[in-house]
């Protein structure tokens, strides 16, 4: 399995990725906190005081990054956890918003209405007064 990356993470630790990712969120704490089955023998790195460091710092890509590597360790010793970490990654590769820069070009004319320069953004609206309105 691919290792899951630092920046995605973020996304989610930070609601970047809106609803989905919070859900996403959830559904990675839920796996990580999930206790052995009677029987298993517990593991010994579980993600779970990662994962919460994480929490309390969302942005904070080295938190990210050594909750990635847990997550990694884990899924090398517990093959459940490797399943559910597998699909859970596959679900949450849909929402990744990639790293780089970004390069916005106006042209074309006059624009008439707000301009948004960027990227990754969610929940942005915009209130248009309408054609000959107040300003």
């Amino acid at each position: 399995m691919d290792s899951i990356s630092a920046d995605l993470l973020v996304t989610m630790a930070t609601g970047a990725a809106g609803e989905a990712g919070r859900q996403l969120w959830a559904a990675l704490s839920g796996l990580v906190r999930r206790r052995p089955a009677e029987g298993e023998a517990p593991e010994p790195v579980t993600g779970e005081v990662e994962l919460a460091s994480l929490a309390e710092a969302p942005h904070d890509v080295e938190r990210a990054r050594a909750l990635s590597e847990a997550l990694g360790l884990r899924a090398e010793q517990d093959p459940w956890f490797l399943d559910g970490l597998t699909r859970w990654h596959e679900r949450a590769r849909s929402l990744e918003t990639g790293q780089g820069d970004t390069s916005n070009t106006i042209s074309g004319g006059t624009q008439h209405g707000p301009v948004l320069q960027g990227r990754d953004f969610s929940g942005i609206t915009f209130n248009d007064p309408g054609q000959g309105g107040a300003r």
